[in-house]
């Protein structure tokens, strides 16, 4: 007698299902699931209110469905088997959000083109390192391109920083940033950097799909401040020590993006004899300390702003800032407070590079875009 699992094997067996299958102007997703009653395939792609279209079964027990192909553009989607979201089993393209797995379809198109491998690629290593200021020893990714191996050529850096609910993972998994800095140092559109990808979460060693968090210092607006310690004190002494690095603030630079765009704009404003590239990707400066309106919501306490998180934050800082860039999509929920943060600046006369927007929310499809442009834009 055949067994259940023995005769889904076998059928299993008698097909190689193909998903996602990429065509030129449509998409084919399918899923081997013969004993379901009902399948659906949801994308992120996908206005609201419908999220899901149904697919339809064939006599071998694949289901499929075909769409018109979405615009260029990394998109994440799932199947709902029987009310059960699952992971497309056929697609090894992964990107994990906390703790979260999605499947990946990314669309070929100029948006796109330098979010594929290029021809000639840098590494990225997972580094422990010691943090007295947080007490821990905790794990960055480090990007190092094309080259770097074998060379003898010291090169700038790059601090990249992720936000809420992520963690040193971010930034290569969904953001693309290894992919993005070999295609523009390819193109020649980037100078060649080493990018520095850490893990914002004062309270954890690193991502907890590897290690459990082992200790709390209380949620993150109690403990803005001491990451950005940490940066300037364990981070980069860390990095050009076992790194070949040019040392002088020339040749540092610091961004990120929501809660990584308030500490990268707390650390590197507030140590100008650090970095001299500072960055702001939708930032949640409402996460600087006592920045958030008494009042509540997303506007900034303008005063607090002024008078404890950049005390002496003046417009002689242009003559230090070789970039101070603030972007943020129109559709962001923190696009007002990112404006009233701009306006704060131009009443101090302090120069920025301002780029907003329209149709874009707080979304990675949005950071992409400003790490290209802000990454093309460093040590020239």
């Amino acid at each position: 007698m055949v067994s259940s699992a023995q005769e889904m094997a076998n059928v299993a067996g008698r097909q190689s299902v193909v998903s996602p299958k990429i065509g030129e102007n449509e998409i084919t997703f399918s899923i081997m699931a013969p004993y379901a009653a009902s399948v659906k395939l949801s994308g992120s792609w996908m206005a609201a209110p419908a999220r899901s279209v149904d697919m339809i079964k064939a006599g071998s027990g694949v289901w499929s469905i075909t769409i018109p192909a979405p615009k260029p553009e990394l998109y994440t989607y799932s199947f709902n088997v029987d009310g059960l979201n699952v992971r497309d089993p056929n697609n090894i393209f992964l990107q994990r959000d906390g703790t979260r797995y999605m499947s990946v379809l990314l669309v070929p198109g100029e948006l796109t083109a330098n979010y594929f491998e290029a021809n000639k690629r840098g590494n990225l290593s997972k580094v422990w390192y010691e943090s007295p200021t947080l007490g821990l020893t905790r794990r960055m990714y480090v990007y190092t391109p094309y080259g770097y191996d074998g060379g003898t050529a010291k090169y700038p850096v790059l601090y990249l920083l992720h936000g809420a609910g992520g963690d040193e993972d971010a930034w290569s998994t969904m953001g693309r940033a290894c992919q993005i800095m070999d295609n523009l140092i390819e193109k020649k559109l980037a100078k060649p950097m080493i990018v520095v990808m850490t893990n914002g979460n004062a309270n954890q060693t690193a991502a907890q799909n590897d290690v459990p968090q082992v200790r709390s210092q209380g949620n993150q607006i109690s403990a803005a401040g001491k990451f950005e310690e940490s940066i300037v004190k364990d981070v980069v002494p860390y990095i050009d020590k076992n790194y070949r690095t040019y040392t002088d603030r020339g040749n540092r630079a610091i961004t990120g993006l929501s809660m990584g765009g308030a500490q990268a704009t707390l650390a590197g404003l507030n140590n100008p004899d650090k970095f001299a590239w500072v960055g702001s990707f939708s930032g949640a400066f409402v996460l600087w300390p006592n920045a958030r309106d008494p009042k509540g919501g997303q506007n900034l306490n303008l005063d607090a702003v002024g008078k404890q998180v950049f005390p002496n934050l003046n417009s002689s800082a242009n003559s230090r800032l070789k970039l101070l860039y603030i972007s943020c999509g129109n559709d962001d929920f923190l696009f007002e407070a990112n404006r009233q943060f701009k306006g704060w600046l131009k009443e101090k006369k302090i120069k920025f590079v301002d780029v907003e927007t329209p149709g874009y929310a707080h979304v990675w499809s949005y950071w992409r875009i400003s790490l290209v442009d802000f990454s093309s834009r460093l040590f020239k």
